[in-house]
């Protein structure tokens, strides 16, 4: 009996918002367009697919800023930003990704160079080629596209790079810094992800946060940027983080994710994130970037950490892959060369 009065209860409680709703609409008080479909309000009308946020229109707008700070440096007398990249062997990805960055550097107004070495090129050439670009001044921003070949140590590479010309964010004096709260390059792709946040307007200060990856170039950075003081040099989201990597337990896994409002996902693992972990509401960013085969076509294709489909039905934001941390992943380069070329000493 007192289940049945409940439902009849919430039913007519349902009715009359709906009717309120209606009466709203047809006197101009609500406006579809900017109502906030999150709100318990609508939540109780209807239920809505998360919001796909494009990392693409949001590298535009990245794009419109650095031409502008471009354009002020050209006019103050300045040469235009210069990137170079070193890339080391045939890896396709990396080949793609260098392409993509040069790409975009032409169409921003930057000027862009790519040096391309053998698989077997030693240590020493590439620490003795760092050396050369470091101290060339008309080079704004450098970095050397990773993966390298096992014989070589990426750690010493990344090292070797001018701190204030490791577009990268790589160097350990950078990777110092970020963890101080300090202003430095931060790592192109936590940065895509910080201003994916900070630009879609989602909300961090005192939110759970969970970070699926631990890798020293994405996870610990984006878990640096989102959990440390607002109020500080480097300002950060003011967030309780939780890392998750490949030691976490499934079950474990589960249970930190349906607690988190952010799920940040950076494994390398495709369809790791799947709608039972995720909380209702919650936003969802996918680092991931896996090649699969096509179970229809039988063609290769990008997959993110996140079972797109599924989730996007129960997240309250999410990003695509591709389209999403991508671009503004490039886009974030770009702009730490403009910082570079801003930052450079004047002779």
């Amino acid at each position: 009996m007192a289940a049945t009065t409940a439902l009849t209860v919430n039913y007519t409680r349902i009715q009359t918002l709906t009717l309120y709703f209606q009466h709203c609409r047809s006197k101009r008080w609500i406006n579809l367009k900017t109502v906030n479909r999150r709100s318990p309000f609508c939540r109780s009308l209807q239920r809505h697919a998360a919001t796909v946020v494009s990392g693409t229109e949001l590298a535009r707008q990245i794009h419109k800023e650095v031409q502008s700070d471009i354009a002020k440096l050209v006019a103050q007398g300045n040469r235009r930003p210069h990137l170079s990249v070193i890339l080391v062997g045939n890896d396709h990805a990396s080949h793609t990704y260098v392409r993509n960055k040069t790409r975009a550097a032409s169409l921003l107004g930057m000027s862009s160079s790519t040096i391309f070495r053998p698989s077997s090129v030693s240590q020493e050439e590439m620490l003795e080629l760092i050396d050369k670009f470091n101290r060339d001044r008309s080079i704004s921003g450098l970095l050397v596209q990773l993966p390298l070949p096992e014989h070589i140590n990426e750690r010493a590479i990344c090292n070797a790079v001018a701190p204030e010309k490791d577009v990268d964010g790589f160097h350990i004096v950078n990777t110092g810094k970020l963890c101080l709260d300090q202003r430095c390059m931060v790592p192109a792709t936590a940065a895509a992800v910080w201003e994916i946040i900070r630009r879609t307007g989602i909300e961090t200060v005192g939110k759970n946060v969970l970070v699926v990856g631990r890798s020293k170039n994405v996870g610990m950075p984006i878990a640096m940027l989102l959990h440390s003081d607002r109020n500080h040099e480097r300002p950060g989201g003011d967030a309780t983080v939780i890392m998750a990597h490949r030691c976490t337990p499934l079950p474990r896994l589960k249970e930190l994710a349906s607690l988190a409002d952010i799920v940040i996902a950076a494994a390398g693992v495709p369809h790791l994130i799947t709608a039972d972990m995720v909380k209702e509401g919650a936003a969802v960013i996918d680092v991931g970037i896996n090649r699969m085969q096509d179970p229809v076509t039988g063609k290769l294709r990008l997959v993110g950490d996140v079972d797109f489909e599924a989730v996007k039905e129960k997240a309250g934001f999410i990003t695509p892959v591709p389209g999403g941390v991508g671009p503004m992943t490039i886009a974030m380069v770009m702009k730490n060369t403009v910082t570079a070329a801003k930052n450079a000493p004047t002779y």
